[in-house]
């Protein structure tokens, strides 16, 4: 390349950085060579710097020899193009231009490498190590506990300001090459100026085939993503996210715990058994008890329909009214729970859901039997492992509550038919939501 045409490159480059006091530019001398170095130091790692480029020039002593160094370095890449030298500028490589070449080096400050425990999908038995925040760290990570040569890595970048990386991950024996397809062609449909993290996809999940249940799985556990890719799933992995993305997605698949694996037979069913006997707890209890003693009390035993009647005469407006007001204060204390500091949110909402339950039931407002409903309902979501599919579940108890107030026991039995007619309409990039099928 002629000194005349790197120059012009070097002008250009630096033009569209504005100035800025972590913009650096560092000029290396000796009597035999020299070295241009362009770079942010916020985002580099100039130990690296250091110990790659800087050392081995003064070191070097021919000005070929660091030639050749600088040539046949892993981390130092020869130029390609002014926008793609300034996209990685902008990720925290250095640009060096020496002699009539320009080169990239890779100084990437990688400051979010550490391996954490788990913390929203917690086992009792297994591994506790969870993903961080690092993509080179992730992929080492499943790569440990998946070393099989038909693992395939593939990068994209998502944003049009954050040009985030993204890497698909996938075993090119098992997965379907129409469903890796379908994950390329739905992560390039995405126009956003910031993507942070894999969980902004389930958003965009929902706004293209406006579906309340997620249509893919968030997870924080590598040897959930090892187990996955075994089954033929895609795991899309996201710079700066400590969450891995598993696409497709069906309904077994958020219902199954890593807890499963590494129990017995028969007690990994059971827990299994417990998780669907808690979804449809939780979606029916509050319909239920509105249906049952707003239109067919017969359906309870005397001494229950009495029990029930008797806990009730206090309360001035219908059961749907009580219903409703003891759900939405449950959902206003989750919802507290999540947003106040760790250090007093437990005890707050604890304490206040304690207080309010007495207070409301001391006042008549509420029955105890309410309490208990609502009690064993909100424990029953709980139960569900996959957070994102336990919010759907929320919802959805809503829609056959408003169902009862209308139509009593028969509204209950028709909303859980349409629930399971919606989720049987639904797919996850070609597979069926509602299936029992196991994936090859």
């Amino acid at each position: 390349m002629a000194s005349n045409q790197v120059q012009s490159i070097q002008d250009s480059i630096k033009e569209q950085f504005q100035k800025s006091d972590d913009v650096v530019f560092k000029e290396l001398h000796t009597n035999e060579k020299y070295l241009e170095v362009f770079y942010i130091k916020t985002i580099c790692d100039e130990a690296q710097m250091q110990t790659y480029l800087i050392k081995p020039f003064y070191e070097i002593i021919s000005a070929r020899g660091f030639l050749h160094y600088l040539q046949s370095h892993p981390k130092i890449a020869q130029y390609e193009s002014k926008q793609n030298t300034v996209n990685e500028v902008i990720q925290g490589a250095a640009v060096l231009f020496y002699q009539e070449n320009i080169f990239l080096l890779d100084t990437k400050a990688d400051k979010n490498n550490s391996v954490i425990d788990t913390t929203v999908e917690t086992t009792i038995l297994g591994p506790q190590s969870g993903f961080s925040e690092s993509l080179p760290t992730n992929i080492g990570l499943i790569r440990n506990r998946y070393p099989a040569l038909s693992l395939m890595i593939e990068s994209m970048k998502v944003g049009t300001i954050s040009n985030t990386s993204v890497n698909l991950l996938y075993d090119s024996e098992k997965v379907d090459l129409d469903t890796v397809k379908k994950v390329k062609e739905f992560l390039s449909s995405i126009k956003i100026e910031m993507f942070q993290s894999g969980e902004q996809l389930l958003d965009f999940t929902k706004k293209n085939q406006r579906s309340l249940f997620p249509t893919l799985m968030v997870t924080e556990r590598p040897d959930r993503s090892a187990v996955n890719l075994a089954a033929g799933k895609v795991i899309v992995l996201v710079a700066g996210s400590p969450f891995a993305v598993i696409m497709p997605t069906v309904m077994k698949d958020l219902m199954a715990s890593m807890a499963d694996i590494y129990q017995t037979f028969w007690i990994g069913k059971f827990l299994l058994l417990l998780r669907y006997l808690a979804l449809v707890t939780t979606i029916t209890l509050p319909g239920l008890y509105v249906a049952l003693t707003s239109y067919n009390p017969e359906v309870f035993r005397v001494q229950l329909a009495l029990s029930v009647a008797g806990s009730r005469h206090a309360v001035p407006y219908p059961s749907f009214i009580e219903v409703f007001l003891m759900l939405i204060m449950m959902e206003l204390l989750l919802e507290a729970s999540i947003r106040l500091p760790k250090a007093i949110g437990p005890t707050a909402t604890t304490v206040g859901g304690l207080i309010l339950g007495q207070a409301a039931t001391a006042a008549g407002l509420v029955s105890n039997i309410m309490i208990i409903i609502v009690s064993l309902g909100a424990i029953s979501n709980f139960v569900i492992p996959i957070n994102t599919f336990s919010f759907a579940v929320r919802i959805s108890k809503y829609f056959i509550l408003a169902l009862s107030i209308f139509f009593g026991l028969v509204g209950v039995i028709i909303g859980l038919f349409m629930l399971i007619a919606y989720m049987v309409s639904q797919d996850s990039f070609g597979k069926p939501f509602l299936t029992l099928k196991e994936e090859n």
